[in-house]
C-alpha cells in the first residue's frame, strides 16, 4: 500500500489530522494507496511556508530560477518509466499513452517556460518630456488545481510558469490520480528547488479545494475542472478580488465536410472521439457530417472503431483502457442510456467491457450513436469519456448554428480543403480554439481556453506569464 504525503516547506508529511482517503487503481477497482485527507491546518502550514519563501524565489536572478526548473524537467525525463507508470496506474490510461503524451509534455511545460521567462519582456512608452515603462513582477503566494484527466501534464501546465515568474505555489492535484504530482514533489528538491517554493496539498475538493480559493493570502487561483466547480471557485474568488484563471468543460464540434482528405480525416476523427477514453477536454464529442459523405463516414468510422480494443493499461495491444472512477463510469454510462431514452440509436459499443483478469476494473466499449436531435440532453451536456454522436448537416449556415447552439465554448475542429471555407467557419465559430485538417496539434507559445461556459482567461505562452504577474507602469519625467 503506498502512502502519500503532503509537500510542504521541501518535506514530506501526512495531514496533521493523520485522516486519509483510499486512492483506486481504475484498471483492477482496487484500493491501492493512501492519500492525505488534508483540511485547514494543512493549508495554513503551506501557505506560511509559501509566504516565506517569496522573497529569496521573486528576488533570484531569472536565470537562476530558469535553471532550477530546466533541471526539474530533466529529472521528469530521466524517470520518463517510473513517471508512466504511476500515471497509467492512477489514471487507468494505457501506459503506451502516458509515455508518449503525458509524461513527455510535462518534460516540454517546464522546459518551455524555463526558456521563456528569460525571453518575457515589458513596454515601454515614451512620451516628449517623459518615459513610461512597465514592470512585470510575481504576485506572491499562487494556486492552482489541476483535474484528474491528464494529471501531470495539465499540473506542470499551471505550476511551470506560476514557479517560473516568481511566484510561490501551493498545488492541488486531484485526489482521485495524486501520484505523479507525489512522484514530482520528490525530485524537487534534487532539483533545487528551495524549500517552500512549490507546496502541494492533496486532499477532497470540496474540503482543502475550498479553504485554498478562500485564503486571504493566496492572491491568484488557476483552475482546470468542470464548469460547475469553476462557477463556485468564481464566485468566492471574485469578491476577494483575486486573479482567476478558468478553463472548464467542453463539447466540442467536429465539423466534416465532403471536401476534406477523407482517409487522414477518419483516422483522425477516430483518435479526437476515443483517445484517453475520450476523457480529454478537447475531444470532438460531437460529430457533424455533411450529407453527401454521411453514410459512407458512418460505416467507415463505425467499423474503425468497433476494432479498437479495450484492455488493461499496460497491454501493449490497448487502444482504450479503464474510466478513471467508478463515479465517472457509472456517469458516462448513465448518459448512453439517456441517449436511448432520446431516441438515439447506438451503433456501437453502448455497453461495459470486462477485460480478463480485470473484470472488477471500469471499461466501457467506445460509443457511437445516431439519430440524436442537435438540442437533446446527450448533445448539449459534457459526457466526458467514449461516446460521440454523428449528425448530418446540409450547409455552412446550419451546422454553424448547430455547433454555437451549445453553452460551451472550447474547442472545435474543421475539416474541409476549401480555404476561404476554413476562414469563414474559424471567424463564426464560438470556440476559443480552432483546428482545421488536424487535432490536439499544440504550440505552447499560443494562447488556450475557451469562451462561454468553457473559461475564463488564458493559458500557455505568454498569457500565462502575464496571468502569474501584475503589471505597473513607472513614469519618469525628464
Amino acid at each position: 500500500m503506498k502512502a502519500i504525503r503532503n509537500y510542504i516547506n521541501g518535506v514530506h508529511v501526512p495531514a496533521v489530522s493523520g485522516d486519509t482517503i483510499d486512492l483506486f487503481n481504475p484498471a483492477s477497482g482496487s484500493v491501492y494507496a493512501q492519500v492525505p485527507d488534508s483540511d485547514e491546518q494543512d493549508l495554513t502550514n503551506a501557505v506560511e511556508a509559501a509566504k516565506n519563501a517569496f522573497p529569496a524565489w521573486s528576488a533570484l536572478d531569472v536565470n537562476q530560477r530558469s535553471s532550477v526548473l530546466l533541471k526539474m524537467a530533466k529529472l521528469i525525463e530521466d524517470n520518463l518509466d517510473a513517471f508512466a507508470e504511476a500515471e497509467s496506474i492512477d489514471n487507468g490510461k494505457p501506459l503506451k499513452l502516458a509515455k508518449r503524451v503525458d509524461i513527455p509534455r510535462a518534460v516540454s511545460n517546464f522546459s518551455f517556460f524555463a526558456k521563456a521567462i528569460t525571453q518575457f519582456s515589458s513596454e515601454a512608452h515614451e512620451m516628449t518630456d517623459a518615459i513610461n515603462y512597465t514592470l512585470r513582477q510575481p504576485l506572491g503566494v499562487v494556486a492552482t488545481i489541476s483535474p484528474w484527466n491528464l494529471p501531470l501534464y495539465l499540473f506542470s501546465w499551471k505550476v511551470a510558469p506560476a514557479l517560473a515568474a516568481g511566484n510561490t505555489v501551493i498545488a492541488k492535484p486531484s485526489e482521485v490520480t495524486p501520484m505523479t504530482a507525489f512522484l514530482l514533489s520528490e525530485i524537487a528538491n534534487e532539483a533545487g528547488l528551495p524549500p517552500g517554493v512549490l507546496n502541494i496539498v492533496h486532499g477532497l475538493g470540496h474540503k482543502i479545494g475550498a479553504s485554498l480559493v478562500a485564503h486571504k493570502d493566496i492572491k491568484a487561483i488557476s483552475f482546470t475542472g468542470s464548469t460547475r466547480v469553476g462557477k463556485e471557485i468564481a464566485s468566492v474568488a471574485a469578491p476577494m478580488f483575486k486573479k482567476l484563471s478558468l478553463e472548464m468543460g467542453g463539447k466540442n464540434p467536429n465539423i466534416i465536410f465532403a471536401d476534406c482528405d477523407y482517409d487522414r480525416m477518419l483516422k483522425t476523427t477516430l483518435r479526437s472521439s476515443f483517445a484517453n477514453q475520450g476523457q480529454i477536454c478537447l475531444c470532438g464529442a460531437r460529430i457533424f457530417v455533411e450529407q453527401s459523405i454521411y453514410e459512407k463516414f458512418k460505416n467507415d468510422f463505425t467499423a474503425a472503431a468497433k476494432k479498437l480494443v479495450v484492455g488493461p493499461p499496460f497491454d501493449e495491444h490497448s487502444d482504450l483502457s479503464a474510466i478513471v472512477s467508478k463515479a465517472h463510469y457509472e456517469k458516462i454510462l448513465s448518459y448512453i442510456e439517456l441517449a436511448k431514452e432520446e431516441g438515439g440509436t447506438i451503433l456501437t459499443g453502448g455497453h461495459p467491457v470486462h477485460p480478463k483478469d480485470h473484470e472488477n476494473g471500469w471499461y466501457i466499449a467506445p460509443t457511437i450513436i445516431e439519430g440524436l436531435d442537435p438540442d437533446c440532453r446527450t448533445n448539449q451536456e459534457e459526457i466526458f469519456g467514449p461516446v460521440v454522436s454523428i449528425i448530418p448537416f446540409n450547409n455552412e449556415e446550419e451546422v454553424l448554428h448547430f455547433a454555437n447552439n451549445i453553452p460551451y465554448g472550447l474547442s472545435s475542429t474543421i475539416w474541409t480543403e476549401n480555404l476561404s471555407r476554413a476562414h469563414r467557419m474559424a471567424k463564426k465559430i464560438e470556440a476559443g480554439i480552432v483546428w482545421v485538417n488536424t487535432w490536439l496539434h499544440r504550440d505552447l507559445r499560443t494562447p488556450f481556453g475557451g469562451v462561454k461556459s468553457s473559461g475564463v482567461g488564458r493559458e500557455g505562452g505568454l498569457e500565462a506569464l502575464r496571468f502569474f504577474t501584475e503589471p505597473k507602469n513607472v513614469c519618469i519625467k525628464y
